[in-house]
């Protein structure tokens, strides 16, 4: 007898499920940020001065918001297009969601960082509720629009590197929130910074929601199992190419150094804010690929990661504050 889980169900396991490793992974990138803000403690992508467990830790954390981000847009087109139901009003969904995560970013969850109000850092579930906002806005085109200008997002805008603005031009403000990572604001009284540029991610959703169609129905596992694996295997193809010879998608090229695996590091250490076109190359043609083998492969024991991926939201307020607890009863002197 097969211990596999039905197939009738496996749409909402295989999402649910990968996001439970990535909940994981972000957890682990998050005890390491809490237990050493207090110490002067370098770039854990500086391969120059870090140690490979701690780089590779990190590139690891990398994962977790491009799936995120992918799969926010993938469920969005599972909840408008629901199986053999009437289809719903995504555009109004996805405004009220969107907003209610800026505003839990900005009260909640910085709070959970900082114990305070002084410093605003926009961060991921920023970026996600403005990606979905714009997402909403542009639900109205056909859905092969709204994919074509996803890729085209993802793979032109590292062409924008060489455009910036200074604080005192009117373009400023929107290119931080868009490309450039910097402080909208800095004061005596209020600090507001943007870390996750939205640009990139806005190409991620789109492309996101573009994939929910191979979802929606039970007959389509075959051919997204092809989908998956091809986008994969094109992906990390795409990147091989442009990294191995330098030639575009990243600002930090890579160089053969002293030891083979510093010469790795160099080769996978991507730019993350905003993150590269090979930063995601990398990470959604193996969100691709996993997404696939969970699938095809899952069995019940995954049952136990899906009940992480099934509440990513509560999982993810909650693990902060308990980690700013602990690191204030454990800082205490």
């Amino acid at each position: 007898m097969s211990h596999k889980i039905k197939s009738t169900s496996k749409r909402i396991h295989s999402i649910d499920i990968l996001r439970g490793p990535v909940i994981l992974l972000m957890i682990v990138d998050h005890v390491r940020e809490r237990f050493f803000y207090h110490h002067q403690v370098t770039d854990p992508m500086d391969i120059q001065h870090t140690d490979p467990s701690l780089f590779f830790t990190r590139l690891s954390a990398h994962f977790c918001a491009p799936i995120f981000v992918f799969l926010t847009g993938l469920s969005a087109y599972l909840y408008q297009n629901p199986i053999q139901k009437p289809k719903r009003d995504l555009q109004s969904f996805l405004l009220k969601r969107g907003l209610f995560l800026i505003v839990l970013e900005i009260t909640l969850i910085n709070f959970s960082w900082f114990g305070n109000y002084q410093n605003l850092y926009l961060q991921v579930i920023w970026a996600i509720g403005l990606s979905m906002i714009t997402l909403a806005l542009v639900i109205k085109l056909p859905k092969n629009l709204i994919g074509g200008l996803g890729l085209v997002i993802i793979f032109v805008h590292n062409l924008l590197a060489s455009i910036n603005f200074q604080p005192n031009e009117i373009a400023f403000p929107l290119w931080t929130i868009l490309h450039d990572r910097g402080y909208l604001l800095q004061s005596d009284i209020l600090n507001i910074k943007v870390s996750y540029p939205v640009l990139p991610w806005i190409g991620v959703i789109f492309i996101g929601y573009y994939a929910g169609v191979l979802y929606t129905n039970t007959k389509f596992t075959k051919i997204r199992h092809r989908y998956l694996l091809a986008s994969a295997f094109t992906s990390l193809t795409i990147l091989g190419l442009l990294r191995g010879f330098n030639l575009y998608g990243e600002t930090n090229h890579w160089q053969i150094h002293s030891s083979p695996i510093e010469s790795i590091m160099s080769f996978i250490n991507f730019t993350k804010y905003p993150p590269s076109l090979d930063f995601l190359l990398l990470t959604l043609g193996i969100g691709c690929f996993l997404l696939y083998f969970i699938e095809r492969f899952e069995q019940p024991w995954m049952l136990v990661l899906k009940t992480f991926g099934s509440v990513p939201m509560f999982i993810y307020v909650c693990h902060l504050y308990i980690l700013l607890i602990a690191y204030q009863i454990l800082t205490q002197h």
